[in-house]
């Protein structure tokens, strides 16, 4: 069994969650392949407004499927498929997302997992939760645009110690470094998990995905610019970001406030 992503949904929320029996969830290439056709259609569907990323039996993911890589690991270009076509083709897809994307972390999150999630919005994690990418250990680097990734969601010191020197941290230490979102008692977790996802899933979801959508283009164009004013201002003189003022969700949430009414959006 190579694992696989379940899916399941209701009206405005759905879940994805990682299954690998036995292996703390770990990724196998079938199963980040699956990965990307699911966020592929999650974010075409126009009626999602929350997402929340999970592992199965008490993980999230231990990591990437080391029993499959003698298959390709030891040479460069299927290695390089591997990472490039692979993994950051799931990864990609789960950037590209407009949909607002959760992550509920249990257990062990752990390189691939720790990808993952950094890929999710909010990050809510148990108290016991533990963190890192020792793959060190395993005589291999990071791949470049997941070592970016991973980066600049945990910070360069946290990154550094746990690819230079393996380190894992809990989950009071990751919050610290304002990887995740709140760390809360095991018991508590899901509870907080699905009053957070009906939370947004109430809100209003066109200025969600605009909201998304203009976080992405800052941080891609502050990547290109190396400057944040000029990041920026190049946003601010785009006349899309402004054309939502006569949609109906707009007037809908202005209309709600001043006659002191719950919005309907």
């Amino acid at each position: 069994m190579a694992g696989d992503i379940a899916v399941s949904a209701d009206e405005t929320v759905a879940w994805v969650t990682l299954r690998h029996a036995g292996k703390f969830n770990a990724m196998s290439r079938a199963m980040w392949r699956s990965l990307k056709a699911v966020f592929d259609d999650l974010g075409a569907d126009p009626a999602l407004r929350c997402i929340v990323v999970k592992g199965d039996a008490g993980h999230f993911c231990a990591g990437g499927d080391i029993g499959e890589y003698p298959g390709f690991r030891f040479d460069p270009v299927l290695l390089q498929e591997f990472h490039e076509d692979d993994v950051w083709g799931a990864l990609q897809a789960m950037l590209d997302c407009d949909v607002p994307l959760i992550a509920h972390i249990q257990g062990n999150c752990m390189g691939a997992g720790l990808e993952i999630a950094s890929c999710c919005d909010l990050r809510l994690a148990s108290t016991v939760a533990r963190f890192g990418a020792p793959i060190a250990r395993l005589g291999f680097p990071m791949a470049p645009r997941e070592a970016a990734l991973v980066g600049r969601a945990v910070g360069e010191m946290t990154a550094r110690a746990m690819l230079l020197a393996a380190d894992v941290f809990d989950a009071p230490h990751m919050h610290t470094q304002g990887f995740l979102t709140r760390v809360l008692p095991e018991s508590h977790l899901a509870d907080h998990v699905q009053a957070l996802a009906q939370r947004i899933a109430a809100l209003a979801p066109q200025a969600a995905r605009m909201n998304k959508q203009t976080l992405r283009a800052l941080n891609g164009r502050l990547a290109l610019a190396g400057c944040a004013q000029c990041a920026t201002e190049l946003i601010a003189n785009d006349a899309a970001a402004y054309a939502y003022a006569d949609s109906a969700e707009h007037r809908e949430g202005v209309s709600a406030f001043i006659e002191k009414r719950p919005p309907g959006f």
